[in-house]
């Protein structure tokens, strides 16, 4: 399997995307300013952020700096950002948007999912997308944490299939079923948390295979995604690991290694729909921008 941080996938509509990128989740403006600039620097093409982040002006500020640094032009990044979960229904959506591509510094963004299916409103945030991929302002629309019954609630009425499910995705967390079901339908499962939040890092199973190729057991991890043709998007905010990270191209795993992996699935989910305020919980998390310090 020959690739390279430029290898693509293409999307249900034709649209290529890089199957590499780097997330900015609990960053801060400051940090995601300099994580995208690196990020840019070290040969990224894709950069990950969403508005409940609370970093899109950090990182529209480092897309501009990465971008003249390197002599590249805005087409040469496919930037994804999602939907505010607080910001869903039709109009909402379709008006706070705009504010988030100001913020980015763009007038158009590559990717644009929303964040969690909301009870009650991401059937009408669907629709809004729709709309603003109808107006060119998202070159492709998809969805983020979506389980397969919302899927299908999606695609029952959709005119615009999505091209993404953006989901939590490692090796302790599968999400086979969902995967399964997004494969039938083409559409893409991308990973978040692909190193599980770091928890995953020690692993001493992971280790051994790590040790086999040289390699770290976070490179082993994201070399596996690729294998298994999912698009995923590691976060950090340290230089030299951002290098590492990409650093997954001069190695293959065997068959019996991805397989092995793919045996320590024990559904390990870190946050579902009862985790939230929305979904029932009055103890969970409420819908709210994050902010860390600059």
């Amino acid at each position: 399997m020959s690739l390279n941080i430029e290898s693509c996938v293409t999307l249900n509509n034709g649209v290529k995307m890089p199957q590499l990128g780097m997330g900015v989740w609990q960053v801060n403006n400051t940090q995601a300013a300099q994580s995208v600039e690196w990020a840019i620097k070290h040969g990224y093409k894709a950069i990950d952020t969403a508005k409940q982040y609370g970093n899109e002006k950090g990182v529209g500020i480092g897309l501009k700096k990465g971008l003249a640094d390197n002599h590249l032009k805005r087409e040469d990044i496919f930037l994804t950002t999602k939907i505010y979960n607080g910001d869903q229904g039709y109009e909402s959506t379709l008006k706070q948007f705009e504010g988030q591509l100001k913020n980015l510094q763009t007038d158009y963004v590559d990717l644009l999912l929303i964040h969690w299916p909301v009870d009650g409103t991401y059937l009408s945030a669907w629709k809004a997308l729709e709309e603003i991929y109808r107006q060119g302002k998202a070159r492709a629309i998809g969805v983020s944490n979506f389980n397969i019954t919302k899927l299908q609630d999606v695609l029952k009425t959709a005119s615009v299939k999505p091209a993404v499910n953006q989901m939590e995705f490692h090796p302790l967390c599968q999400e086979e079923d969902i995967k399964n079901f997004c494969d039938e339908q083409n559409i893409y499962l991308e990973a978040w948390s692909p190193l599980g939040s770091g928890t995953v890092l020690k692993d001493t199973r992971l280790q051994k295979i790590a040790d086999k190729y040289n390699k770290s057991v976070a490179q082993v991890i994201l070399r596996w995604d690729l294998q298994r043709d999912v698009i995923t998007i590691p976060k950090s905010s340290h230089e030299a690991r951002i290098e590492q990270n990409a650093d997954i191209f001069d190695f293959e795993l065997s068959d019996d290694d991805v397989n092995e992996i793919n045996g320590f699935d024990i559904d390990k989910r870190s946050l579902w729909y009862g985790s939230f305020t929305w979904h029932g919980n009055p103890d969970g998390y409420k819908d709210s921008v994050e902010q860390w310090d600059d």
